[in-house]
């Protein structure tokens, strides 16, 4: 007989021929019967026109675990990093994914609307983030190629349109895998340089995919998290890109980012000149106007010395109504001051107070009658009081020739005979002292 093995021993042993004969594969494929359950993981099947296999996407850390950058969804294809597997329980082979990115046009496109939504709905493009592009700077940082024609565009419109201008070219690759990694580098060293007051990041035009690096989401956060004022020229006018959204401006191409960050020296000379010229007339204006009114008022004012005559005309008027007002016053307050005399007379403080010593003897004729009364009225009680205590205290029954026993073993008061045993101790107390004594009989009756 060939040895026999259990279903759950075939599943096992083709999970490890498996797993150690395909190990890690790359596989494209299509989503479909996508599904996430409340544990978090992701259960999809790959599949292509012959064909399809079930898949797996564990999650681990944060939302998925490391290697996923966006939403797996129906109908999406992806190329993916997975590990070849058997569940056992169903003996059914899988794929244990462990990265993926999305392939073709519109996975890249469908990926750019992910991220963008995200970064919208996390705050990262509003408005009152933005910082206001400084009006003339000095300095200007561009993170470009430095071999390509936008770098030429800028350096040539920069120096066109104001000579004086500093440009700062921080070389970066802008198109490849590692386009996004160099912008972060240059955009850090342009902040560790600390001379640039405003950045452009340019590039010129291309297709979703030679923009995909400028739709990285590392490199947005490191533009929303930007000290300085940026610009992002990125495509052509119809192209948009996450480093747009996320920017202080967007430029339509790295030449309009050029003309909109450099003033032009010419336009400004102009406008200089002609707000001269209309400082100056305006100051001629201004000084027309005053020397009129000056005129004007040369005319309207009149001889001192007969403003200071009829000053002085006024003052002497002044005064002898203040003469007289004192003198009234004078008067009124004499008057009032006999009226306080005449009435002070008459509350004279010896009369009362002899007045008040009659009321205040009167007064105490009565306490010494009411005191004298009820003193003799409390005496009388307390003598009845006492009498009725004295007839009432046991002391006074002893005093009569009574006596009181008490057990001297139960130590209470004995009111029978019968209470008492023969041979028990007793105590006898008496008007005057007491005695200690032995029940020799008990007599009933």
């Amino acid at each position: 007989m060939p040895e026999t093995i259990t279903v759950s021993q075939l599943n096992e042993n083709i999970k490890y021929i498996l797993e150690e004969t395909f190990g890690y594969v790359w596989v494209e494929g299509e989503i479909s019967n996508l599904r996430r359950p409340q544990s978090g993981h992701v259960y999809f099947t790959l599949k292509d026109e012959k064909s399809q296999v079930r898949a797996v996407y564990f999650k681990q850390f944060g939302r998925y675990q490391q290697g996923l950058t966006f939403e797996l969804e129906e109908g999406l294809n992806i190329l993916c990093r997975a590990k070849v597997s058997v569940y056992p329980p169903r003996g059914e082979y899988q794929l244990i994914v462990e990265s993926a990115e999305p392939r073709g046009t519109g996975a890249l496109q469908k990926l750019f609307e992910q991220l963008k939504a995200r970064l919208a709905a996390e705050g990262l493009f509003d408005e009152r983030h933005k910082k206001p592009i400084p009006f003339l700077p000095k300095n200007i940082g561009v993170i470009t190629s430095p071999s390509g024609a936008v770098i030429k565009d800028v350096l040539s419109i920069a120096k066109r349109r104001f000579p004086s201008v500093n440009i700062i070219v921080a070389p970066a690759r802008v198109q490849g895998g590692e386009a996004a990694a160099e912008v972060i580098r240059a955009l850090k060293n342009l902040h560790a340089d600390r001379r640039a007051e405003v950045i452009i990041i340019a590039r010129g035009g291309g297709s979703l995919e030679d923009l995909a690096p400028f739709n990285d989401e590392s490199l947005a956060r490191e533009i929303y998290r930007s000290s300085i004022p940026l610009v992002s020229a990125v495509g052509h006018e119809t192209d948009f890109t996450i480093c747009d959204f996320v920017a202080d401006l967007r430029a339509p191409t790295p030449s309009a980012a050029a003309e909109l960050v450099v003033p032009e020296r010419e336009d400004l000379l102009r406008k200089i000149g002609t707000l001269g010229h209309r400082i100056e007339a305006g100051f001629r204006r201004y000084l027309e106007d005053r020397r009129g009114e000056i005129i004007d008022l040369r005319t309207r004012l009149k001889d001192p010395r007969r403003i200071l005559a009829d000053r002085q005309l006024h003052l002497d008027v002044l005064k002898a109504r203040l003469k007289t007002s004192l003198r009234h016053a004078e008067k009124e307050l004499s008057a009032e001051l006999d009226r306080l005399k005449l009435r002070l007379l008459h509350c004279r403080p010896s009369g009362q107070i002899e007045e008040k010593k009659k009321i205040i003897n009167g007064i105490n004729r009565d306490m010494q009658n009411i005191f004298s009364g009820r003193l003799s009225l409390l005496n009388q009680r307390l003598a009845k009081n006492a009498a009725l205590l004295e007839s009432l205290s046991p002391l006074g029954v002893l005093r009569r020739g009574y006596s009181i026993t008490r057990s001297l073993r139960e130590q209470k008061i004995v009111c029978r005979a019968d209470e008492l045993n023969e041979g028990e101790d007793i105590n006898v107390r008496f008007a005057e002292g007491s005695i200690n004594a032995e029940v020799k009989k008990i007599i009933e009756g």
